[in-house]
């Protein structure tokens, strides 16, 4: 029985995916929720399992296709592969067994899609790489390692073939035989030279998009200020055994400090809570905070829903949790969808201050930054006190400048006195 292997069905605000890469190429035996390819959204990677034991009987849509919500990608075939001996055996008895084997090794080298791409973007001639795979297949390691010098190390056979025409940038490669001293140099000299040229990716163009619509339709200000972060450490080096025995292993972190600070700002200054819709205010009667983590594609930033109504150890779970989803391309559309205010924490990459960039169609981002003992004046006296930088931008559209820096010192107040926090103070 054959099955279509179709797109995911995208949300209203995705349009349209790219292929990101295949996973399984055409005859590779499949079993049942085993990955086959990779559709990159503005948003998230979605994956696309097998829906049963089988193979792939074609791929319709190659790596870098765009693609819509239920475009047929590939046929996939439930029924099993044959045995390769078993039609061999017929074979041979109708014609010499040269010409069987030839034929399965035309049809089997035909390279994996990521191979071709690969060898494209390299100016590698794909023809001239030996494959390694099922069959001869080239994979993206054949081709990768053609790119690093050829397969002086592997086991497979090299044929007789002339010189893989290299792109114009790239010095000739080296042949076997001994070479003088300025053709050393030359060569190394160009290869230090080498450029490649990449397509950026979707969640990155989406990224560079919504940037530059932030800074060209608001009218983005930053205000700062700077907070004492001893009492929330000495609270944490007080409880955090405590805390962490009692709530099956979740550690009390910064985050969740700030996430309810935030919360309790918000409720006093609304319009950092609203977002703009044309020439209407939309202000939300909820606390959906989106917190800015880091993946190997970008900075994605999903959101905590209701943070109003969840204690410390939640707010810890859902962001240990978004964390982990981040690193392992696990996130999906949901987690990233709406979101009233975000916070961003540069601090864990050493940040010392920074200007964060609003979300669209968010009024308010705030951005932490690297705590740092430094010399401050309490009571008159000078002191040493772990100190961090917090930084307020914000659409000057609906927020005023008094509003802001009055919204900043409130979260200011709230973390030096984590007791206002809980007698919302």
């Amino acid at each position: 029985m054959t099955i279509e292997i179709k797109t995911p069905t995208f949300p209203e605000s995705i349009t349209d995916g790219t292929v990101a890469a295949w996973h399984k190429a055409v005859g590779e035996d499949v079993s049942r929720d085993e990955l086959l390819v990779d559709i990159e959204t503005d948003k998230v990677v979605l994956e696309v399992v097998a829906p049963a034991n089988g193979v792939l009987s074609s791929i319709l849509k190659n790596e870098g296709d765009i693609v819509e919500s239920e475009d047929v990608l590939a046929i996939f075939s439930t029924e099993s592969v044959a045995d390769p001996a078993a039609p061999s055996d017929v074979r041979a008895e109708e014609a010499p067994t040269t010409e069987p084997v030839e034929t399965l090794e035309a049809v089997s080298s035909h390279p994996a899609p990521s191979a071709r791409k690969l060898a494209d973007e390299q100016g590698i001639d794909i023809g001239a790489v030996v494959g390694t795979g099922r069959g001869g297949r080239v994979t993206k390691e054949d081709v990768r390692r053609e790119i690093d010098g050829g397969l002086a190390d592997s086991a497979a056979p090299r044929p007789v073939e002339p010189p893989i025409a290299e792109p114009a940038a790239a010095a000739p490669r080296p042949s076997a035989e001994p070479t003088g001293p300025s053709s050393l140099t030359a060569a190394s000299t160009d290869d230090e030279r080498v450029e490649r040229r990449v397509p950026m990716t979707r969640l990155r163009a989406s990224i560079a998009r919504r940037l530059v619509e932030a800074q060209q339709t608001a009218a983005m200000l930053t205000t700062f200020n700077e907070v004492d972060m001893a009492p929330i450490m000495t609270m944490r080096r007080r409880y955090g055994e405590e805390f962490q025995a009692r709530h099956n292993g979740t550690r009390l972190g910064f985050m969740s400090f700030f996430v309810r600070a935030s919360v309790e700002a918000l409720k006093r200054f609304p319009s950092v809570n609203a977002s703009i819709d044309g020439s209407d205010v939309i202000y939300h009667g909820y606390y959906d905070i989106g917190v800015a983590v880091s993946s190997e594609r970008g900075l994605v930033v999903p959101v905590i829903r209701d943070a109003d109504a969840l204690g410390l150890h939640q707010i810890e779970d859902a962001v240990a949790e978004y964390g982990e989803k981040a690193q392992t391309n696990k996130l999906a559309i949901e987690d990233m969808a709406g979101g009233t205010f975000t916070i961003s924490n540069g601090g864990v990459f050493g940040s010392l201050m920074s200007t964060p960039i609003l979300n669209p169609p968010q009024t308010g981002i705030l951005g932490m930054h690297k705590i740092e003992d430094r010399a401050i004046v309490v009571d008159g006296e000078v002191v040493v006190r772990p100190m961090m930088y917090l930084a307020l931008s914000y659409d000057h559209r609906l927020i005023d400048g008094q509003e802001a820096v009055r919204f900043l010192v409130t979260i200011k107040q709230l973390i030096e006195d984590p007791a206002r926090i809980l007698l919302e103070l």
